[in-house]
């Protein structure tokens, strides 16, 4: 402010003289036909001004803040960022944000709980983190409203079958906001609302898995209900095992990141059992049953790995660091194919129900 008043005085100070000069050459007879050489720092310093005074007369809330972004391989890309937010790099956050070294910009952090519902339009390395899982919970819940009212009735569905399809949509709606609410309140001031929302994102996780089980399982074991109790509750008891690690007061901590893998990889994994004991009792793969859906079976856990794969090695940005920062990062990744992957075995769900619907079971035995 001093530095700009200074200015002004000298603006004026120069604006005087010009006109004193002036006055003097006409006493002198000797005024000259040309106009006074204009003062080009003069005029910069009032266009200066002017624009000062405009933007002072805007509402608060349209002033944005111009920060320049890599955007692959666009050094200066411009993000307008609303009033108090901006980005920060890796070496600027606090110790708790600090998962990934390979992404190196465009972190939010010391934010508000309002301030952290507005960062979700701005362009930052969690908006596609953010945006896929929204978009994953409107596409869940539009699958829950067309089955419900279309799908399920058209094939005579039973009450049973609407309470699997409710249940899995349902745990696939919870595990896309939970995951959601984590990511945009990921960058809240206290490092104590992270923590509870980072547990949250766990949780639906597991809430998540269990929305995969439940359809396959039953559907799977449809004309066998002994075996369908057992595996349902044989999940049921990892889902809350799962839970009650949660309380562990290091389990969110990254000395447990390994841990926390493993834990996800056992529970994902436990589902070979039950395929392979239900290709048993479907007379083995020559059965019309095993050659319609196990390889839809395959697809599933090929695009659950190709998921953890990217999720635990950190491709592409291990290779590209600061390249990928806010399109193509793994965790990025990671969303879009765990929202193609729910997305395929809710379809796979309806093709089985279809199936078991059009070939009824002659009986429903009680164990083999």
């Amino acid at each position: 402010m001093l530095n700009r008043c200074c200015f002004d005085y000298a603006c004026e100070r120069s604006s005087d003289v010009s006109k004193e000069s002036s006055s003097r050459l006409r006493g002198a007879g000797r005024l000259q036909l040309e106009a006074p050489p204009l003062n080009v720092s003069c005029l910069l310093c009032r266009v200066r001004g002017a624009q000062n005074k405009m933007l002072l007369k805007m509402p608060k809330k349209l002033l944005k803040t111009a920060h320049y972004i890599e955007l692959g391989r666009y050094q200066n890309w411009p993000v307008l960022l609303p009033h108090r937010i901006r980005l920060y790099t890796y070496e600027q956050i606090p110790l708790f944000l600090k998962e990934n070294p390979y992404i190196t910009d465009g972190y939010r952090a010391h934010l508000t709980s309002k301030l952290c519902l507005k960062s979700i339009f701005i362009l930052s390395n969690e908006t596609v983190n953010i945006w896929s899982h929204l978009l994953g919970f409107v596409l869940f819940f539009s699958l829950g409203v067309n089955d419900l009212s279309s799908v399920l009735p058209a094939a005579g569905a039973n009450r049973e079958d609407y309470i699997i399809y409710a249940t899995g949509l349902f745990c696939f709606q919870v595990c896309m906001l939970c995951s959601v609410g984590y990511h945009l309140f990921s960058c809240h001031r206290l490092e104590k609302t992270c923590r509870r929302w980072l547990a949250l994102d766990y949780a639906g996780i597991s809430i998540g898995i269990l929305g995969c089980y439940v359809p396959g399982i039953f559907y799977a074991f449809y004309c066998n209900a002994f075996w369908q109790q057992v595996y349902l509750l044989m999940v049921l008891s990892l889902i809350l095992a799962i839970f009650c690690a949660q309380v562990h007061p290091r389990y969110l901590s990254n000395d447990w990141k390994m841990i926390r893998m493993t834990i996800f990889c056992c529970v994902a994994g436990v589902g070979v059992i039950p395929a392979c004991h239900w290709i048993w009792l479907s007379e083995g793969f020559a059965s019309e049953i095993v050659q319609l859906f196990l390889p839809r079976v395959i697809v599933m856990y090929l695009i659950a790995g190709s998921a953890f794969l990217f999720y635990a090695t950190k491709i592409p940005e291990r290779y590209f660091p600061g390249q990928v920062n806010y399109i193509g990062a793994s965790h990025q990744l990671w969303h879009v194919l765990v929202v193609v992957m729910f997305y395929w075995w809710h379809q796979t769900a309806v093709h089985i129900m279809d199936f078991r619907h059009s070939r009824p079971c002659l009986s429903r035995t009680a164990g083999r």
